[in-house]
């Protein structure tokens, strides 16, 4: 009886033991990512500045936890040397090939003026951590290097290798970054599966946690050049032919004008989990909608919001006309951004601008290219593992596939044919989404939370059974 009391209290001790080792872990992981976030924030990384010094920090930071110069690679695009990748490969087994992490380092701009606190550098107050980048996205890097790190510390051999390229130029297109890199050096981040932690929604709603978004997808864009000419003239002599007038009434008529409501997998099964949070007729439509009655879907796209999930969007957002105020104008341009559905493209967005437009005196340019963007689709077994993941942390968590309305370098995976989801860790709150703008902030205890969910989750797509 003593041995089976003393076996019992062993075994209590060393359950006791693991408990606080794992948790000793987890609050080190937590400091490391507070500790990387200080160092990102305090560097400017905006197109202008490049990000040459945020991957000098951090490769400095792998080297000295372990990693060797050969799993370390520093590569710059040559029409731009400011924008710089440091990618990281961990090795593993050679079970299939490798997992890729997106983790853009740049950030867009902030101006000191405009902010209460310092945007280059992190300011801790009431609880939160302040700067630009802390939430898009320097905050999922900390957190995606802490996990790295960990596993090194661990001695962690993943089933396969894990790449992470933090990336520049994401903020002005990922055209010299991720976008270059795929052309250039594809053999470097070539993957069978990529997660993005710069996509996806983990939420808070009025100060609790609601649903954990899977990114499957996201709306590619296209930018457009509508403009008229005229011969133009003296403004004391106006006639009815005035390029100005000939581009607003096609404008106003651009404004009338709506695509056609369409659902993909993504937005079907995104519907059908959200209408669990509304109620009255908003929860009937959206079950209607996830049903496939897609006249269900004109009451939700009331909404700005639902509106920019159910269908492409095309809107103006620049005016130039005119040379002289004592002049008829000569030109007037307006630039026209679409959003454009996983399916749509740019031919099929062009022909409804033109029939919208309804004048072919109004010349329409592309300025700016789409790049195919192709849902990822939400399969039973990528959505059971992020479920395991995230309800290992927060039991009964509702998690659900989403489609962002903006988009990420997971345009240029998916388009290189790599399946590519989203990987947030850090909740952030729906009604004061601040990335972007100014006192850009992240919770401190969800970051802290977000470094043990970043850990979890890269073990699981990196572990046996893994998708």
């Amino acid at each position: 009886m003593t041995s089976l009391l003393w076996l019992g209290a062993l075994a209590g001790f060393s359950a006791g033991a693991c408990a606080a080792s794992a948790d000793s872990a987890s609050a080190e992981n937590a400091a490391t990512a507070k500790a990387i976030l200080g160092d990102l924030l305090a560097i400017d990384t905006t197109y202008e500045k490049g990000t040459v010094a945020a991957v000098d920090v951090l490769r400095k930071r792998f080297l000295a936890g372990g990693f060797t110069e050969s799993e370390l690679v520093v590569v710059a695009n040559p029409a731009n040397s400011t924008q710089a990748h440091l990618v990281v490969r961990m090795k593993g087994h050679g079970k299939g090939k490798p997992l890729l992490y997106l983790c853009h380092l740049d950030v867009v701009a902030a101006k000191p003026e405009d902010w209460t606190l310092p945007p280059f550098a992190m300011t801790e107050k009431d609880g939160w951590l302040y700067g630009r980048g802390a939430m898009d996205m320097k905050s999922e890097d900390a957190n995606v290097a802490a996990a790295l790190l960990r596993l090194k510390h661990e001695k962690y051999v993943p089933d396969r290798d894990i790449i992470v390229d933090f990336s520049p130029d994401e903020e002005a297109g990922g055209a010299e970054g991720v976008g270059w890199l795929l052309q250039a050096h594809r053999d470097l981040i070539d993957a069978s599966l990529s997660l993005n932690p710069d996509s996806g929604t983990a939420a808070f709603r009025n100060g609790r946690r609601v649903f954990y978004g899977v990114q499957t997808s996201e709306k590619s864009y296209v930018t457009f050049s509508a403009e008229a000419t005229n011969k133009g003239g003296h403004s004391s002599e106006p006639r009815p032919d005035n390029a100005i007038y000939e581009l607003t009434a096609a404008l106003n008529r651009l404004q009338a004008f709506e695509f056609p409501i369409r659902l993909t997998n993504t937005t079907r099964d995104f519907y059908a989990s959200q209408a669990q949070f509304e109620s009255g007729g908003r929860q009937t439509a959206m079950r209607a909608l996830a049903n496939g009655d897609l006249s269900a879907g004109k009451e939700l796209a009331a909404d700005p919001t639902d509106n920019a999930q159910l269908r492409t969007t095309c809107v103006a957002t620049m005016l130039e006309a005119g040379h002289a105020e004592n002049a008829l104008p000569q030109r007037a341009r307006a630039t026209i951004q679409c959003r454009m559905l996983p399916g749509d493209t740019q031919e099929q967005t062009r022909a409804a601008l033109e029939k919208a437009i309804a004048n072919p005196n109004i010349k329409l340019t592309v300025t700016r290219a789409a790049t195919n963007s192709p849902e990822s689709p939400p399969t039973k077994q990528i959505m059971a593992l992020y479920t395991k993941v995230v309800r290992s942390m927060w039991p009964g968590l509702p998690v659900m596939p989403s489609m962002d309305a903006g988009a990420s370098d997971s345009k240029y995976t998916r388009s290189a044919g790599i399946a590519s989801y989203g990987a947030t860790s850090n909740f952030f709150d729906l009604e004061d989404m601040r990335a972007h703008g100014r006192d850009e902030r992240v919770k401190a205890d969800r970051l802290a939370e977000g470094a043990e969910f970043a850990y979890r989750l890269m073990k699981a797509f990196s572990g046996p059974g893994a998708p």
